[in-house]
């Protein structure tokens, strides 16, 4: 069958409102007995490029709450806007607490979805009943540093390194968006980081770009048939919340527009907020829809000079549909590897088990 394929500009967060799985998940482990092709890789730290915006005052309170340096910014400050909670009004987690499958299984049901990050043979998963009240984790696996962010409004799940400069830092939520995004600041040097791409866009590391880890949003039951000794982050968070319940019910209705999405207009070949797969390698971007994908099951293709598969499959609920996580909609999963395997050019078929 044919498969949508859209080309996408060199201006970011054009697809970051539609993005399920952006391009930090496409080198993710997949949770089935798939064939193991090579993930793609991750970003790098980059260099760091300031710019200024001469007579641009930073955004309102700003100053009062933050030490940021904020004379360096890459962004028009215009762009910013107030998301409702101040500075950490929304409280990461900083010293997570974990638990085995069995003891998760009290409480998360099979089609809940959850971010899976496996890092040197180490495997947690993240609930989104979790995210979806903290939306930053600050937490080490298999040895590295990393946050685990998940994005409610652009419904993002990215996991990066959290060392810069060979320096750990921590994060927590800065109150504002950006093109509907979150903005997350590390409290070593107060420097604010778009959350859909990693980088500093305002402080003294402007510029910086966080490593990229490989995750997925996978099912519960996905991940614990794929890592029965895996890890699972623990409702014993030290803050009071409704764990399992949706604060963000019908976010993701394709039929309405972006909440609070101030910026250029999105690709009309698609709805605002429809769920997308991207891959971005050598400059050469592209949007995947979950709406063909999930006809497909299987996409073989070719970009950036990179041989891709995409692999899909049912089975996971949306956290963003009904009142109950558990009870949202089958808006599946995807995830993309590379289809080169010792040499050999791997072409893939969905075999319809």
């Amino acid at each position: 069958m044919k498969i949508t394929r859209l080309l996408l500009g060199i201006f970011a967060f054009g697809l970051a409102l539609s993005a399920c799985q952006p391009v930090t998940n496409l080198g993710a482990p997949d949770p089935s007995p798939a064939p193991t092709a090579e993930p793609l890789p991750s970003k790098t730290t980059s260099t760091i490029i300031t710019k200024s915006f001469v007579g641009e005052k930073p955004p309102s309170g700003a100053e009062q709450e933050f030490k940021t340096d904020f004379s360096i910014h890459s962004i028009s400050y215009k762009e910013v806007l107030s998301g409702g909670p101040p500075k950490d009004g929304i409280p990461s987690i900083d010293h997570p607490e974990f638990i085995n499958i069995q003891s998760a299984d009290a409480w998360l049901k099979p089609v809940e979805p959850v971010i899976q990050v496996v890092i040197n043979q180490e495997a947690k998963a993240y609930p989104l009943q979790i995210l979806i009240w903290h939306e930053i984790v600050n937490d080490t696996i298999g040895g590295i540093p990393v946050i685990v962010t998940f994005c409610p409004l652009c419904n993002t799940a990215i996991v990066f390194e959290r060392k810069v400069n060979d320096k750990i830092l921590d994060f927590g939520t800065t109150g504002r968006l950006r093109f509907s995004n979150l903005i997350m600041y590390d409290r070593q040097t107060e420097t604010w980081w778009q959350q859909a791409e990693g980088k500093g866009i305002v402080g003294t590391l402007t510029g910086t770009q966080l490593t990229f880890v490989p995750a997925a949003i996978v099912s519960w039951d996905e991940f614990k048939q794929a890592n029965p000794a895996g890890l699972v982050l623990s409702r014993n968070t030290g803050f009071t919340r409704s764990y399992g319940q949706n604060p963000y019910v019908g976010y993701d209705n394709v039929n309405q527009p972006p909440f609070l999405y101030t910026g250029p207009k999105t690709p009309d070949q698609l709805p605002a907020v429809a769920r997308v797969l991207t891959i971005d390698l050598d400059n050469d971007a592209v949007a995947y829809p979950y709406e063909d994908l999930k006809k497909a099951n299987v996409v073989n293709d070719v970009v950036g000079n990179e041989k891709i598969v995409i692999f899909w499959s049912p089975g996971t609920a949306s956290a963003l549909d009904a009142q109950t996580i558990a009870e949202g909609k089958d808006v599946g999963t995807a995830a993309a590897y590379r289809r080169e395997l010792n040499g050999m050019t791997l072409t893939f078929k969905f075999d319809g088990q």
